[in-house]
């Protein structure tokens, strides 16, 4: 199964670029012998600064056709890191090719696109800034990925 994170601006080169670059990396890397991945990074850009209304056409614009499409938003479900490998994982048994995870800009998803959302998903009920989103999702999936190989990565 695919992997796509659809988000909003640029990452430039920083702390953030090294840490998603790690993860996503380790993620590859583990989820291929599971059947996750590879994961595609889609970044776009609304130059004239229309919000989320204007964001909302450039995101279905990277989400492949037919994937399976999760949001990233505080009114999100709240899962553990066993939760989200097993949701992964039921995904990918059900012959899912690509999902994607959707992370809108500064003022969050335009409603109509999160209503075509099969599922959205929440790191809690704080608004964290977007760029850390992709840095958390990034993370996640790794997490899923050493969960359902049975690595140690993940205590709990």
């Amino acid at each position: 199964m695919r992997i796509h994170i659809c988000a909003v601006g640029r990452l430039r080169s920083g702390p953030e670029r090294d840490l998603i670059d790690d993860y996503l990396k380790r993620f590859d890397k583990t989820g291929r012998a599971l059947g996750l991945g590879p994961v595609k990074l889609h970044e776009v850009e609304d130059r004239k600064g229309g919000g989320m209304r204007a964001e909302a056409p450039l995101l279905q614009g990277v989400i492949p056709k037919g994937a399976v499409i999760c949001t990233m938003d505080e009114r999100g479900k709240l899962m553990s890191s066993p939760e989200f490998s097993k949701a992964l994982a039921q995904r990918r048994d059900n012959g899912v090719g690509d999902l994607a995870f959707v992370i809108g800009g500064a003022d969050g998803i335009d409603p109509a696109l999160r209503a075509q959302a099969d599922m959205s998903l929440s790191f809690g009920q704080m608004v964290w800034p977007h760029m850390l989103v992709r840095v958390m999702l990034s993370e996640q999936l790794y997490r899923a990925a050493s969960i359902l190989s049975g690595s140690p990565y993940h205590r709990a």
